[in-house]
């Protein structure tokens, strides 16, 4: 097996591995899922055209009882491939205010989409015909291309190919470019950007190997420039698939790292809320339950979760403001300094210090107050005081009962 051969299979394989991926939302997804359907049978016509492409099946398919049909089913799925994701930009990216002018750009690809949904049954037809008419098949081919340089009929079924192929592809670049440019996610650009450069790949692909064709009619090139032009239009082509999973995938990737840090976060959170919950069961909308029990509900959004968490932490903490008085903060800040000297009395410490001191104190009996003061989470946004929330809760676990005790006896001590 050559290398070109191990990258086909490794490359079919990716794309595959994507398609899979994809189908549980395009087949049972939402509205907003079912524009998806149309990228996921995309991904599943590459999928197919690519495994038809390598040695085991290529090999198997064209010495079957109809002579080369890998490069027939290649050539349909990559049609009807490359016609589902032109009708997925063209829904997707082709947006514009409501009431307000259709951009040119906008116009063109919905024209080019119309033509091409039309022309693909007529591609396929006219391909149909050729290739059990016309094209040279007595002798089954392992390199469809450079085997048939210089021969008419072939010429002509691959031009025909090509001329949907080509006009489609640069549509998609010139979308996707668009789209890169006006994205504000660095990784959503990053995604659009690589998918587009993988289309121009596709465009030269094509317009290459419709060159070759033509001046192979002139003068018919030999067995070996013939096989070398192949090898490299085909690495290049494998990059073309690696760049466009790649690129399809990453605002996906990035959803589910995120979707990690969530889960993430709620493990680290979970003692602190489910503590702070206990003591204030009336403040959830449903009761505190255990770790691995709130990890496998999918009643609810992750996001939605540990925003929810956050809050409830929040308030709890204010009404705990009532139960303690105004001298357990630098009480609070002095147990931090003295734990960590080089971190001096601020920080998640010093919070977790205060929570649990005023915990315990409402846990023991003491009663409701005037607020005391508290300082306010050092955080600019949702984000920030999840983070800031999830260094606290890591520092409470720290905390020894024995060394709370020690910190309430001395505030009674000084009062």
């Amino acid at each position: 097996m050559t290398a070109l051969d191990f990258a086909g299979y490794a490359t079919a394989a990716l794309m595959t591995a994507v398609a899979l991926w994809r189908m549980p939302a395009a087949l049972w997804g939402g509205e907003d899922d079912r524009r998806r359907r149309a990228l996921w049978g995309c991904y599943a016509g590459f999928a197919a055209g690519l495994w038809a492409k390598t040695g085991a099946v290529r090999v198997g398919l064209n010495n079957s009882p109809v002579t080369d049909l890998s490069v027939l089913i290649k050539h349909y799925t990559a049609t009807i491939a490359v016609l589902a994701i032109l009708s997925y930009i063209v829904a997707v990216y082709g947006r514009y205010p409501e009431g307000g002018t259709v951009p040119r750009h906008v116009r063109f690809a919905r024209l080019i989409q119309q033509v091409a949904a039309k022309a693909s049954v007529a591609t396929l037809t006219v391909l149909t015909v050729l290739f059990f008419t016309v094209v040279d098949r007595s002798v089954p081919s392992d390199r469809f291309v450079p085997e048939h340089a210089g021969q008419w009929g072939a010429t002509l079924y691959m031009s025909v190919l090509y001329l949907y192929l080509g006009p489609a592809s640069a549509v998609c670049a010139f979308q996707w470019a668009l789209a890169a440019a006006d994205a504000r996610l660095t990784h959503l650009r990053v995604g659009l950007g690589m998918m587009a450069f993988a289309v121009v790949i596709g465009a030269g692909y094509t317009v290459s190997r419709v060159v070759f064709l033509w001046v192979g009619m002139v003068d018919t090139p030999s067995a070996s420039f013939a096989l070398e032009f192949d090898e490299i239009t085909e690495s290049a082509q494998i990059v073309l698939f690696v760049l466009f999973a790649l690129g399809a995938s990453l605002p996906a990737f990035h959803r589910g790292w995120r979707e990690a840090k969530l889960w993430r976060a709620q493990t680290r959170l979970h003692h602190l809320w489910h503590a702070l919950m206990t003591a204030f069961p009336d403040q959830p909308f449903e009761p505190p339950r255990s770790l691995r029990r709130e990890l496998v509900r999918f009643d609810t959004p992750a996001d939605l979760r540990v925003d929810r968490w956050a809050a409830d932490i929040a308030d709890a903490m204010e009404r705990l403001r009532h139960y303690v008085p105004d001298a357990l903060r630098p009480a609070a800040r002095q147990a931090a300094a003295d734990d960590k000297p080089a971190m001096g009395g601020e920080g998640p410490l010093a919070d977790a210090y205060w929570i649990h001191a005023a915990l315990t104190a409402k846990t023991d009996g003491a009663p409701a107050g005037a607020a005391a003061a508290f300082s306010a989470t050092p955080a600019t946004d949702q984000d920030g005081e999840v983070a800031w929330l999830v260094r606290v809760a890591a520092a409470y676990r720290t905390i020894s009962t024995d060394r709370v005790r020690q910190l309430l006896d001395s505030l009674e001590e000084t009062a």
